[in-house]
């Protein structure tokens, strides 16, 4: 089977061919660090790294890039507002990032690029574009001369003449840029030092970067001249990733990426999920339960909260499972809309208990089936419709149905064991469910979390220890110390574990 993707750049499906065979070197736009993370964000982090770990999967020796914009006018906004500095925000909210994101069961990337590391990288390639022609200095600042480069606009398909004032859409002072500008869609590669703010040296004078230089000089600093995937939230398409492929491209004179991806936005009744909009909720709330449904009418979050949108008031919701998060994402393919909804949740919240119960089957019932622990062999079949799926420009819910159905078959036997204590399935089959399941389950960054199965037992009590209390029940009816027995079981059921006691001798349990 054939791996193939959608190319945003080229407006269709395509076989993956990468530069070098079996290596892949991606890079993914990454967050401005001024402020907690939403389901925004969530939803594009976990799509690119189900994307990386399916590569990886199907044997590519992955190497994943991300940056982190730590000089920006938010984060000096912010700085501003809290009587902090530049650095301070940065730091604080790289923290918060990767606290969310390793809940979210997100691997960690080869490299994290800043900006303010790589300004060697950035005047360098602004040189190259200015003795090339694409680039002027004015008034203290650098601009790129758009109209110079003939294929600015074959990402995002605008014509330059569409393209609105002010491209660099980070900047508040757009009057003053305009005239310095030789034309209103020339964007900035070099700002110029502003009273109290951060600056960096240069020919041109003391400054900072514009967003997407930074970009392009840590792509080519970080992994080449061309790469293999580039890939972002769809909002990039333009200005951030056409000016990058202008920057790049102009200067190197080859492709920057050879495929570009872009996933679809998490919506609230049909709108984008945005700060701006107030109508978003953090990551960290949603996992604690500090949220509720009318996300509309949130109040803006204040500086340096506690990372969340609250109603006070309202009813709140249950925390949410960091796997159901993963799966509310991955029950849509990845260039189409999720609308945040409630029951959205939900539905992703018992699809989770269906899954996990699955995995957990080996580790509650291996021990009682008497499985090999060697054994490696997987069901063929589903791991093949699971790779169709996924070979078709990563249709994860189609691959999520090959999960299901192994989930449930398992699910269906568990209840068999606890209630008869033996299956008539053979014990080789259902290892090799399980084993199909554990292993698809974990290309989608599905993993049982300690706290998922310390949930089943209120006092975290091991299958060890259960087994343990289990024959000191069994020692003390032996002995005729029926209240002890009883006293065990008690405790044990308090505890969250019911006992069976078979016809045959043997007991059997579950957790409630």
């Amino acid at each position: 089977m054939t791996l193939t993707l959608y190319n945003s750049l080229t407006r269709r499906e395509s076989p993956f061919e990468p530069i070098e065979p079996g290596k892949v070197r991606m890079y993914c736009c990454g967050v401005t660090v001024y402020d907690y993370c939403h389901v925004g964000h969530a939803r594009a982090y976990i799509v690119w790294d189900m994307v990386r770990r399916y590569l990886m999967w199907r044997g590519y020796h992955v190497r994943y890039v991300q940056n982190f914009t730590d000089i920006d006018d938010k984060i000096l906004n912010r700085a501003r507002e809290t009587n902090s500095t530049m650095e301070a925000v940065a730091e604080r909210f790289i923290d918060e990032y990767f606290a969310d994101m390793d809940k979210l069961n997100i691997l960690r990337a080869d490299e994290y690029p800043r900006a303010t590391h790589t300004m060697d990288g950035i005047k360098r390639l602004i040189h190259e574009l200015e003795n090339k022609g694409y680039a002027y200095a004015s008034g203290g600042d650098v601009y790129y001369n758009v109209r110079q480069f003939a294929d600015y606009g074959k990402l995002s398909g605008r014509k330059l003449e569409e393209m609105q004032a002010g491209a660099s859409g980070r900047l508040e002072t757009a009057e003053i840029e305009a005239q310095k500008k030789q034309d209103s869609s020339d964007f900035a590669l070099w700002k110029s030092a502003k009273p109290g703010e951060p600056a960096w040296d240069s020919s041109w004078g003391k400054g900072r970067p514009g967003w997407h230089i930074e970009c392009s000089a840590m792509v080519r600093d970080c992994l080449g001249e061309t790469i293999d995937i580039h890939c972002g939230g769809s909002d990039l398409i333009f200005p951030h990733h056409e000016n990058e492929i202008a920057q790049s491209e102009a200067a190197t004179g080859k492709s920057l990426a050879n495929y570009w991806m872009h996933n679809a936005f998490v919506t609230v009744k049909g709108k984008k999920m945005s700060k701006s909009l107030h109508n978003f909720i953090t990551i960290r709330d949603l996992l604690d339960g500090n949220w509720s449904g009318d996300l509309e009418s949130n109040p803006p979050q204040p500086p340096l909260g506690k990372g969340g949108s609250k109603n006070e008031g309202s009813e709140k919701s249950k925390a949410v499972e960091p796997m159901a998060v993963r799966l509310f994402v991955l029950t849509a393919q990845y260039r189409s809309q999720i609308d945040f909804t409630e029951e959205a949740i939900a539905s992703a919240r018992n699809g989770w208990k269906t899954i996990n119960e699955g995995l957990l089957f080996g580790l509650r019932y291996g021990s009682q089936l008497s499985w090999d622990v060697e054994k490696t062999g997987q069901d063929s079949k589903a791991v093949q419709d699971f790779q169709s799926a996924m070979d078709n420009d990563f249709n994860t819910p189609s691959a999520l149905t090959v999960l299901f159905e192994l989930a449930k078959d398992l699910g269906k036997e568990g209840n068999v064991l606890v209630h008869q204590g033996k299956t008539e399935t053979s014990p080789d089959l259902l290892q090799q469910k399980w084993l199909t399941l554990v292993s698809l389950a974990e290309v989608l960054g599905l993993e049982v979390q300690p706290e998922s199965d310390s949930n089943d037992a209120v006092d975290g009590l091991s299958d060890a220890e259960i087994e343990v209390m289990i024959q000191q029940r069994k020692d003390a009816r032996k002995a005729r110390d029926f209240a002890e027995g009883d006293r065990i079981r008690n405790e044990l059921k308090d505890k969250g574990i019911t006992l069976i006691d078979q016809k045959d001798g043997t007991t059997i349990w579950h957790r409630s």
